[in-house]
């Protein structure tokens, strides 16, 4: 074999041969990735969108040859670092500064808009994963949360198509609200805190969040970033119920798939950096750094997440799934336009 081969030089280093399969496909990952972060830096459309887009381009590596097992890897294990590694911007003093009343209402909205997701999921027709899946991508944190839920949902044929659905209709959605939602706060006569208030806890992507909020006002942007990554807080919970409830029906025997831990070890991950950071043991370089991996990790999950989807099987998904998404996504903003208003601000 060629010394200039890859595969044979990692293949002398311990571990190299757990890496040297995966080399092809995650590099392929990666480069979808920059691709898709360098069209968003130049026309201002969502990265992860691009990176789902352009991975569905490429769905045929994912079929056979080189790159299937690095896909593979990076659509399931790259995923849980990123969403892991998002435990680095939560801290209990996010929870303090925005006070009891509003925690609550950003707690509720994102209870509330599951349960929606469950009920509609059921009236539709729809599997009850999926209402987990659509309702937890909206209610919490769009794309990140659509992975991180769908990580320990019981698998089966229409898995990943879901998955790919939820992260389009919810990443698009999410930039339609970007532009539409401020309009909204301000034909409700909302102020600045309360406009942040609305932004944050009814957009769907953190990107989309901050850049809604800084378009109204530094204060407005602050608030709207400040609530939304409370809502990134409720990640773990939800994640940590789902796979409790998943446990307790024994839904995974169904697929014939392997009993997940009752604790998912990323969601273990994400709790213990959320800890370390809200006793100030993370300083803000290195709170940077890892933010930057965590969200390059799942742009390239996403990436792989598309090319392990084929287009025709993600318009099979169907009609009504795109109302409930849509439900979903209403609701969530009438019911804090409305708890605002009850609230006087």
């Amino acid at each position: 074999m060629s010394q200039r081969d890859p595969a044979a030089f990692l293949n002398r280093f311990p571990g190299g041969r757990l890496i040297a399969p995966r080399l092809p496909g995650l590099l392929v990952a990666l480069v979808i990735a920059l691709a898709a972060q360098f069209l968003s830096d130049h026309y201002g459309a969502p990265a992860m969108l691009l990176a789902l887009l352009l991975g569905i381009a490429f769905h045929f590596l994912s079929e056979e040859g080189p790159c299937v097992q690095g896909v593979e890897f990076a659509a399931r294990s790259v995923l849980r670092i990123g969403v892991a590694l998002l435990g680095v911007r939560i801290s209990a003093g996010l929870l303090v500064e925005l006070g009891a009343p509003l925690v609550m209402l950003t707690i509720t909205g994102v209870v509330l808009t599951i349960g929606v997701g469950l009920i509609g999921a059921r009236l539709l027709g729809r599997g009850l994963r999926f209402g987990m899946l659509t309702g937890g991508a909206v209610a919490i944190c769009g794309a990140s949360a659509a992975m991180a839920i769908a990580a320990v949902l019981p698998k089966n044929a229409q898995s990943r198509d879901n998955l790919t659905f939820a992260v389009l209709s919810v990443t698009v959605l999410s930039t339609i609200a970007m532009v539409v939602y401020p309009a909204i706060a301000q034909l409700s006569g909302l102020d600045d805190l309360a406009t942040g208030v609305f932004l944050g806890a009814t957009i769907h992507d953190v990107a989309q969040v901050v850049g809604a909020g800084f378009s109204v006002s530094e204060p407005a942007g602050e608030t709207a970033t400040l609530v939304k990554l409370i809502r990134v807080t409720m990640l773990a919970p939800v994640v940590l119920c789902i796979s409790l409830v998943v446990r307790a029906t024994g839904a995974e025997a169904a697929d014939g798939g392997k009993r997940p831990p009752l604790v998912p070890g990323f969601v273990w991950a994400f709790l213990g950096l959320a800890a370390v950071n809200s006793f100030g043991l993370v300083p803000a370089a290195v709170s940077d750094v890892v933010s930057a991996i965590s969200r390059w990790a799942l742009i390239v999950a996403i990436a792989a997440v598309g090319m392990k989807t084929s287009l025709r099987t993600i318009l099979d998904v169907g009609g009504q799934a795109l109302v409930l998404i849509v439900a979903e996504t209403v609701f969530l903003g009438a019911f804090v336009l409305a708890r605002l208003h009850w609230l006087s601000w």
